[in-house]
């Protein structure tokens, strides 16, 4: 059973410019963690191919010892691409039974619960995979409340958990992807992430965010 994992990059995001490439103030760039926690499974013989699929090979020097550079075609970095489009690319140039998406802006996501996904997928008993934030907490939706009786709010850790998807990993065979064209079959496994996990890097702000997080905490753990 091959499992393929691979990270998309863009280097001139809107949103944030350059800011796959971008380091934190340790001079690490943000793509290299998404990288490390891969490579992990890849020494243990867990997935067996990495890939940056990148149109600009630019990006090359910001690869690490293990992965590989896959080329993918420039109107792909357009702004009115979806990412299912990127998917069904990449899907198509690299054959492999269960697929592993991550993206290096959520940076913070730790091995083991990546790990956890694919042995989930790779056992048969889900279709898919992916790690998520439980929220437990007052929502609302236009002027309505979502989740909670406006005359009787409960306390919220006895409030109904609802899941947020991260934007790594998504864990998938290929025939799930084949039947859906998506990157969750109608069977997921849902492994809970931490606080720290969930944050996502999109604008300026989060890579600040981010920043301060792991000068501060997570950097010294790795000492």
């Amino acid at each position: 059973m091959k499992t393929v994992a691979y990270f998309p990059v863009k280097l001139n995001n809107e949103r944030t410019p350059g800011k796959n490439i971008k380091p934190f103030s340790n001079g690490k760039p943000l793509m290299n963690f998404v990288q490390c926690a891969l490579l992990e499974l890849k020494k243990k013989n867990i997935v067996d191919e990495i890939y940056c699929f990148c149109s600009d090979e630019a990006v090359i020097p910001y690869l690490l010892d293990g992965v590989t550079f896959l080329k993918r075609p420039k109107y792909l970095d357009e702004k009115k691409t979806v990412g299912t489009q990127i998917y069904e690319k990449f899907v198509e140039m690299v054959d492999a039974d269960i697929y592993v998406l991550a993206h290096a802006t959520s940076p913070f996501v730790t091995s083991q619960h990546i790990e956890k996904c694919v042995k989930q997928v790779q056992s048969g008993k889900y279709d898919s995979a992916f790690c998520a934030k439980k929220i437990q907490n007052f929502l609302w939706e236009d002027n309505v409340p979502l989740n909670f009786e406006l005359d009787n709010p409960p306390r919220t850790q006895d409030m109904k958990p609802i899941y947020m998807e991260l934007s790594t990993p998504y864990v998938y065979t290929k025939d799930t992807f084949k039947k859906y064209h998506s990157r969750s079959g109608k069977n997921p496994y849902i492994c809970e992430a931490t606080e720290i996990e969930a944050i996502d890097i999109d604008y300026p702000e989060d890579f600040e965010l981010a920043d301060v997080v792991y000068t501060n905490i997570l950097s010294k753990k790795e000492v």
